[in-house]
C-alpha cells in the first residue's frame, strides 16, 4: 500500500526516506504560527474540513470545481473537501458576528485539499496559517495584518535579507483600468493578465492587453512608477512607526492577486534569492461576507494565508530548522527488577509533574537502557537503589555528569530543577 500522490506521511525524527515529512518540523512551524498570532491578539478558530460545494462556487464560480475533491454524499448533498479557509471564515462570521466585538481578529491552521497538478512547493494537501481581520475598513487594519505577517516570518529567524513584502492595491489598478476601458465586465480579465505578467512571455501579455484596448507600455510604466496611493502611504507610515517594519516592504504593482474577490490593498511575501518564491499572500476582500451571507451581513475584511510546504523548504534551505530529534527530560533505568514497582512509582510521579519520561517496559541490561537514554537526548537519568531498608533515587544530570541522591518523595522536584536549569 502506498499513500496517494500529492499527500504526505509525517514521521517522527529521524527520517529514513527522502520523501518523508517531519512531524517535529510541522509541530515547530505550527507553534511559531500560534505564538506570533496570539501575541498580536488573534484568537484561534477552526471549521469542518468538509463543506457544501456551493460555499466555494459562490465565492469563486463554477470553474473552481475542477480543482476540488468533491462528491455527492449519502444525504445527496454536493460537498467538497475545503480548498481554502476564507469561505468558512466568512460563513462563520456571518452567522455569529453579533456575538463578537469588532474588529474580529481570528487565525486558523487548517489542512487544505486541492486536486491539481503537483509541482515543487505545491501538493494536493497542505497546512496553512490563515489570519484575518473582520469589521475594520481603515488601512490601520491592513498595516496590522502585514506587521503580523512580517513578525511571523521573523519568528523563524528570517530577516530582511531573506524576504520582502510586495505591496500593491486593487483600487489603484481599478482606477487605472477604468481610465482606459469603458467596459467594467472586462476588469477581471485585465486583472488576470496583470497577475500573470511575470510568468508569461511579453508578446502574449501584449496581445491579451491589446484585446482589452490597453497598451502594454501603459501597464509596464505604471508598474515601474511604483507611486504609492494614499491608502498604501498610510500602511507604510503605520509600519514605519512599528520600529521600522516598512523596511521589509516595497511597492510593487505587478502584484494584483488574480482572485476576483480582492477589493483593496493586496500583498505577497516573497523569498529573496535566485528564484523569487511566494511564501504568503493576501489582501482586502470587503464584499465576501456579504456575498456568502446572501446580503444579510456586510462587513469589511482582510486576511492572508501562509502554507507550510514552501515555508518548510525555505527554512531547510536557510538552515533555520531547529535541532529536530527525539528528546525527553528523564529516563528511568531499572537495574534491579525487584525495584520495578518503585521505579514505576517514580515514572508516574515524574509524568504527573509534566516531565517527559521514558523507561524499558521489560527487563533489559543497564548499558542498553543507558544507550537508549542517550539516543533520546535525555537530560536526566534516574535509578532506584535499595539502601538501609529503604528505596532511594540516584539522579544524574547528563550534561554536567553530576549525581545526587534523593528520596522517592523528592525525586520529582530534583529532576524538575535540573531540567529547568538546562
Amino acid at each position: 500500500m502506498e499513500r496517494l500522490p500529492g499527500f504526505r506521511d509525517f514521521f517522527p525524527e529521524p527520517l529514513l526516506a527522502k520523501d518523508a515529512s517531519s512531524f517535529e518540523l510541522r509541530d515547530y512551524i505550527f507553534s511559531r504560527w500560534r505564538e506570533t498570532a496570539k501575541v498580536y491578539g488573534f484568537r484561534e478558530y477552526d471549521g469542518p474540513p468538509l463543506e457544501t460545494l456551493e460555499l466555494y462556487t459562490t465565492k469563486s464560480g463554477a470553474e473552481i470545481v475542477g480543482q476540488l475533491y468533491n462528491f455527492v454524499d449519502k444525504g445527496d448533498r454536493a460537498v467538497a473537501m475545503r480548498p481554502e479557509m476564507t469561505p468558512t471564515l466568512a460563513r462563520m462570521v456571518a452567522s455569529a458576528e453579533r456575538s463578537y466585538k469588532k474588529p474580529i481578529k481570528w487565525f486558523a491552521i487548517p489542512q487544505l485539499f486541492r486536486y491539481e497538478r503537483q509541482q515543487k512547493g505545491r501538493l494536493r494537501e497542505h497546512f496553512q496559517l490563515n489570519a484575518d481581520i473582520v469589521g475594520e475598513a481603515d488601512p490601520a487594519a491592513d498595516a496590522e495584518l502585514i506587521a503580523l505577517l512580517i513578525d511571523t516570518l521573523r519568528a523563524f529567524g528570517l530577516t530582511e535579507d531573506d524576504f520582502v513584502i510586495r505591496l500593491s492595491s486593487r483600487n489603484a489598478w481599478q482606477d487605472f483600468f477604468a481610465a482606459r476601458c469603458p467596459d467594467p465586465t472586462k476588469a477581471y480579465d485585465f486583472y488576470q493578465v496583470v497577475d500573470k505578467i511575470e510568468r508569461e512571455k511579453p508578446e502574449i501579455t501584449e496581445e491579451k492587453l491589446k484585446a482589452l484596448g490597453i497598451a502594454a507600455s501603459d501597464v509596464t510604466d505604471f508598474i515601474k512608477g511604483g507611486q504609492p496611493t494614499q491608502e498604501l502611504e498610510t500602511v507604510l507610515n503605520q509600519l514605519r512607526g512599528r520600529d521600522g517594519l516598512d523596511r521589509f516592504v516595497q511597492i510593487d504593482y505587478s502584484i494584483i492577486r488574480g482572485l476576483a474577490y480582492y477589493t483593496g490593498v493586496v500583498f505577497e511575501a516573497f523569498a529573496k534569492g535566485a528564484t523569487m518564491r511566494a511564501i504568503a499572500g493576501g489582501g482586502r476582500y470587503n464584499n465576501l461576507v456579504k456575498v456568502i451571507s446572501g446580503g444579510k451581513v456586510d462587513l469589511p475584511a482582510l486576511g492572508f494565508g501562509m502554507g507550510d510546504v514552501v515555508l518548510a523548504d525555505l527554512l531547510e534551505e536557510k538552515k533555520l530548522t531547529p535541532g529536530l530529534r527525539a528528546s525527553i527530560d528523564a529516563f528511568v533505568i531499572i537495574e534491579d527488577e525487584s525495584l520495578r514497582p518503585d521505579s514505576l512509582l517514580v515514572v508516574q510521579r515524574l509524568r504527573q509533574a509534566k516531565i517527559s519520561t521514558e523507561f524499558f517496559l521489560t527487563a533489559g541490561k543497564s548499558d542498553k537502557q543507558f544507550k537508549r537514554a542517550i539516543e533520546l537526548s535525555a537530560a536526566v537519568t534516574v535509578r532506584c537503589l535499595a539502601k538501609d531498608g529503604n528505596t532511594h533515587c540516584q539522579v544524574r544530570d547528563l550534561r554536567s555528569r553530576k549525581d545526587e541522591e534523593v528520596s522517592l518523595s523528592e525525586v520529582a522536584g530534583a529532576v524538575t530543577r535540573i531540567v529547568r536549569a538546562g
